[in-house]
């Protein structure tokens, strides 16, 4: 480990950040560049990297978390984007960094999470993380009718007024669950309107909303609800549905009556943390667009 560097928060940087983004999407196909062309990525999103010259072989990320549980505000630090180049794997570098972060960050949060799939169920618990168990939540439809002048359009993150749009309520938006949720998160908000879900964004002026949503098979994916105020979401809900939809997943927990919801079963994005903390719920889900 000596011939190799470790280097960290250098988004400024133009050669580390490519390189960086090189190895994203050669790990996981993902691609940084236009999130931070457009001003998103701030300093609340850091990166912790090992380098051979200058190339970045391997990194863990950290971002800066407002969680909100029950009322109560919480400092998290959420570890993600842990990646190899895989000419560099099984030379212990997502340990080390494993280390550092959690020698950097314990004593200035409350809790540090992070989400993972099962080829490495085994590999955070040796650092104190352990499993917990999250639900998914889910509506049946009955009662909800669909809107006949419905005042929805859908967004377009390469329109520069919709992407001003965007950037507002990102910035000014309250936690979508009273239950837990997540404040101060525009920057990673900003990755899932550019990165994950450019083309799945609505606007609905008369809720002062934008939402995240898609539908497919008689199943609505609810993945969030961005606003400046306490929503009414049967409200905002009359405005998305269509007449074959029979069932609502809720990508977070909904501030909703009749929901209902069930342990998952997944082998993707399973949630572990350190210290354990009380979630004030037997069933507990972070909002979807706030993983990094």
């Amino acid at each position: 480990m000596t011939d190799y560097q470790l280097i960290y928060d250098y988004k400024d940087n133009r050669k580390y950040r490519e390189s960086f983004n090189e190895l994203a999407k050669l790990v996981f196909r993902l691609d940084f560049s236009q999130w931070y062309d457009k001003g998103c990525w701030n300093d609340k999103y850091i990166c912790y990297s090992y380098i051979d010259g200058e190339k970045v072989i391997a990194n863990a990320s950290i971002t800066k978390m407002n969680v909100v549980i029950n009322g109560v505000e919480y400092k998290g630090i959420q570890v993600g984007t842990v990646m190899t180049h895989p000419d560099y794997r099984h030379k212990g570098f997502a340990g080390k960094l494993m280390d550092y972060i959690i020698d950097k960050y314990e004593g200035y949060s409350d809790f540090i999470y992070l989400f993972a799939n099962d080829k490495v169920f085994d590999f955070y618990p040796k650092f104190g993380f352990a499993r917990v168990q999250e639900s998914s939540y889910f509506l049946n439809i009955d009662e909800i009718k669909k809107k006949s002048n419905k005042t929805i359009r859908k967004l377009d993150t390469e329109n520069s007024k919709d992407l001003s749009l965007m950037k507002l309520y990102a910035k000014e938006r309250i936690p979508v669950s009273s239950v837990l949720g997540v404040k101060d998160n525009e920057s990673l908000l900003m990755f899932y309107f550019l990165i994950a879900f450019p083309s799945s964004i609505y606007f609905i002026e008369e809720e002062d909303s934008i939402v995240i949503f898609e539908a497919e098979d008689g199943e609505l994916h609810l993945y969030d609800v961005i606003s400046r105020r306490k929503v009414d979401l049967e409200k905002v809900l009359s405005n998305i549905i269509s007449s074959d939809i029979k069932r609502i997943i809720f990508h977070y927990i909904p501030d909703c009556k009749n929901v209902e919801s069930e342990e998952i079963e997944a082998e993707d994005d399973v949630l572990f943390i350190r210290p354990m903390i009380n979630f004030g719920t037997k069933r507990p889900l972070f909002p979807l667009t706030s993983h990094s």
